[in-house]
């Protein structure tokens, strides 16, 4: 099967690998693009490297790729290090960066995975600027002290999305979805990486015939389970 994926061009990494594990093509098309902050990535290693933070929460591989070249080595050993999954753990681990990993691929656990530790520590978020005003309110309703540095903005880039040749289109994200401009043909399947882009699917009128668990090989596990080939 040949499956466009919805990906910002700096976020691509090793997808081609990923889906020839599981016998299928992938084709890239990027609905949004990153534009970094240099200004708040540099506040933010700042304040890290400061030892400012007791925790830091790397949302996605992306702020991790831009932001652990630049953090001190031993920065784990005052503060707790989260990965929302295992590929970003991975790249903070290639910076020599140790770091825990969220047991599931969404930032709403984040909260209930640090436990009641969290009480009256400070929390850096480098993350995009994408609104999560969820993650923020549950760290300081647990008694946090949340301290988010907007790092990079994905602007939509409002052209048509090609798609030619595919059987499928993978959405990563519920704001890639609804950036992206698609002629979508009725034989064409339309995937979900998790449940909140399946959610934002639905509210269009799209319902994906694979729901993911929020990481791109459980959503290629998830539809080698379905007999789409």
């Amino acid at each position: 099967m040949r499956i466009a994926l919805t990906r910002v061009a700096e976020k691509s990494g090793d997808d081609k690998r990923l889906f020839a594990e599981f016998g299928h093509e992938v084709k890239i098309i990027s609905p949004l693009a990153a534009e970094l902050h240099s200004n708040a990535v540099q506040q933010f290693v700042l304040a890290a490297n400061d030892k400012q933070f007791d925790a830091i929460f790397f949302t996605s591989a992306y702020p991790a790729e831009v932001c652990a070249p630049l953090l001190s080595r031993d920065i784990a050993k005052t503060c707790r290090v989260t990965a929302i999954g295992p590929k970003t753990a991975e790249v903070l681990h290639s910076f020599g960066i140790a770091a825990e990993t969220l047991p599931s691929f969404y930032s709403r656990d984040y909260v209930s995975h640090l436990g009641d530790w969290i009480y009256g520590k400070s929390v850096a978020l480098p993350r995009a600027s994408v609104p999560n005003p969820n993650l923020i309110n549950s760290i300081e309703d647990a008694g946090g002290i949340a301290y988010e540095y907007r790092i990079y903005s994905l602007n939509p880039t409002n052209t048509i999305l090609d798609i030619s040749g595919c059987d499928a289109v993978l959405f990563t994200s519920a704001y890639s979805f609804k950036s992206s401009v698609i002629e979508m043909d009725k034989d064409i399947l339309p995937l979900a990486i998790g449940e909140i882009t399946a959610e934002a699917m639905r509210k269009r009128g799209v319902e994906p015939v694979v729901v993911g668990d929020g990481s791109l090989k459980g959503t290629l596990e998830a539809l080698s389970k379905t007999g789409y080939s």
